[in-house]
């Protein structure tokens, strides 16, 4: 055999602005979005000279209804066509999410950054692909204090919550999620009546970072269709000019985080 043939190549490609529709509980067909693709391949050296102009032609095979399952089986196209032995593929993009303002029940547009990444190794069986969505949310200040009138006070924190569904989730689904346990969600626009609802808020409730990282861990290690999870926050408190960053994932080791199967 050529050894020419048999010598390998890691070649990449970052950040391609392609339009494509990603998978949306409330659009049956697709959000469309541009995303920035990223893709590092482990290829046959022989191959190398062409193997871009092959990666883009696949891109535009498959742009629409990207997700988590799709992904999965599209890579077994760049697989074959690279004739790689390890793909990772990855599709950063903005995801516009509408919500409801808490009080006047204004409609606004949230914009969250995500990314789907997919993996695929000729050695390790059946490809994996995750979905990452950054969340911008108000935890409490960790240095509030409670007992004191008015001595509670929130900071901005970004979560981002990464899973391996086995089956398709969607980016809404990841939000609602640390939505139900932050202090309170983030919105593009309120009224009057929902900024004072939101100061109140955050003067009379305790919801520290720590407790709601807890909270959306519980919650994920509960559910049977995460088969892997990772939760990080970044915290910016008002007082600093550096943030503060705490997270955890589920181990491979214990496979429900600590919770018997009879209680998931």
């Amino acid at each position: 055999m050529n050894s020419q043939k048999t010598f390998l190549a890691d070649v990449g490609m970052k950040d391609l602005p392609f339009p494509i529709k990603v998978m949306s509980r409330s659009a049956s067909d697709g959000q469309g979005t541009v995303a920035g693709i990223s893709i590092s391949a482990r290829i046959m050296r022989e191959f190398e000279a062409r193997w871009i102009d092959t990666f883009i032609q696949i891109v535009h095979q498959h742009r629409d209804r990207i997700g988590t399952a799709t992904l999965k089986q599209n890579i077994l196209d760049y697989f074959k066509a690279l004739q790689a032995t390890v793909i990772t593929l990855t599709f950063d993009f903005p995801f516009f999410y509408e919500k409801l303002t808490p009080v006047a029940r204004e409609k606004c547009l949230v914009r969250y950054l995500c990314s789907y990444t997919v993996k695929a190794n000729s050695l390790a069986g059946a490809p994996k692909a995750t979905l990452k969505v950054n969340i911008p949310a108000l935890t409490t200040y960790p240095v509030s204090a409670p007992e004191a009138q008015g001595g509670l006070f929130s900071q901005l924190s970004i979560i981002t919550l990464e899973v391996e569904p086995r089956q398709e989730i969607f980016p809404e689904d990841l939000v609602d999620l640390v939505d139900r346990h932050a202090l309170a969600p983030i919105y593009s626009f309120l009224t009057a009546e929902d900024q004072r609802y939101l100061i109140n808020k955050a003067h009379a409730d305790n919801k520290p970072s720590v407790a709601v990282l807890g909270a959306i861990k519980e919650e994920l290690a509960r559910n049977e269709n995460i088969a892997w999870y990772a939760v990080a926050s970044a915290n910016y408190g008002m007082l600093h000019s550096y943030s503060t960053v705490i997270g955890t994932e589920k181990s491979m080791w214990i496979p429900f985080s600590g919770y018997e199967a009879g209680e998931i």
